[in-house]
């Protein structure tokens, strides 16, 4: 019983320990934005003499998102942001399903060497290629455009999303596929039967692809730089450089850039987790 009970104990203090470092840690990840957001709803004397403190009945100003709205384009910039992400995250999930069935489906001499294309797209950065997308995008008279960005974002996420979807469509029992295939099923139909056991995969590539593509600022500001095309990342880029000394609108700015991101992971983290542990363990 001592063994057992010391054994127990052990597991106590290690588990105590691992939880303290994680709320440490989270700590560390949410004080910083919280900080953000708090100042922000603050006068700029406030900010610089109580940083620290939340907002009170003498120091509450929501003026720094009224002079954000006002000067700035951020309606747009969502509209902009919300129409990319979801058209690239939707193209995404539909290309990278049929590539991913038709990899594992069918067994062909150049299946294995697709794949390996795939694999090395997600070692390759998409950045290196920047100068010959930038004249492809010239030549086909898309520049400035939010297709520019929606082709781009689309490339960039297949290789991940189908090395991914392919990990679960190996995993599904093939008796269920040949039983479908006996029924008259088609090919198409015999996908539309799978997918519901491919779910979490879907779901994972669905929080894989928008999270980077929301949040990134390279490519808006190389092929959609105008201000009727302007991205989120993009809009408080630039907002930050004009208003540099007005702290409870450049704050506010940034609160309202960094806002969808956050509500994005709160609400996909768990299949964003789930997707990507169980892809790994098949």
């Amino acid at each position: 019983m001592t063994a057992v009970a010391r054994a127990r104990g052990s597991e106590r203090a290690g588990s105590l320990v691992v939880h303290g470092l994680l709320i440490v840690f989270a700590l560390l990840a949410i004080a910083p934005i919280l900080l953000i957001v708090i100042n922000s709803l603050k006068t700029t004397p406030a900010i610089f003499e109580h940083p620290f403190a939340p907002p009170g009945a003498g120091t509450f100003s929501a003026g720094g998102y009224e002079r954000v709205f006002q000067r700035g384009h951020f309606v747009a910039n969502y509209r902009n942001s919300l129409i990319v992400t979801v058209t690239s995250t939707m193209l995404t999930l539909v290309l990278a399903t049929l590539a991913a069935f038709a990899l594992t489906e069918y067994k062909v001499r150049f299946a294995p060497l697709v794949g390996g294309f795939f694999v090395a797209g997600i070692m390759l950065p998409i950045r290196l290629g920047t100068v010959p997308i930038l004249r492809t995008m010239i030549s086909w008279g898309l520049m400035d455009t939010l297709t520019a960005l929606i082709l781009v974002y689309t490339a960039m996420s297949l290789p991940l999303a189908v090395a991914l979807l392919m990990t679960y469509f190996r995993a599904v029992p093939g008796d269920v596929k040949e039983a479908a295939r006996m029924d008259g099923a088609g090919e198409l139909r015999t996908l539309s039967i799978v997918l519901p056991m491919v779910r979490p995969g879907l779901a994972a590539v669905a929080s894989v692809t928008m999270l980077p593509i929301w949040n990134d600022l390279w490519f808006p500001l190389i092929l959609a730089p105008s201000q009727e095309n302007q991205t989120v990342t993009l809009g408080v880029q630039q907002f930050v450089g004009q208003f540099l000394n007005d702290y409870p609108a450049l704050l506010g700015a940034l609160t309202l850039g960094a806002l969808p991101l956050v509500v994005l992971f709160v609400v996909f983290s768990r299949q964003f987790i789930q997707g990507l542990s169980q892809g790994i363990g098949k």
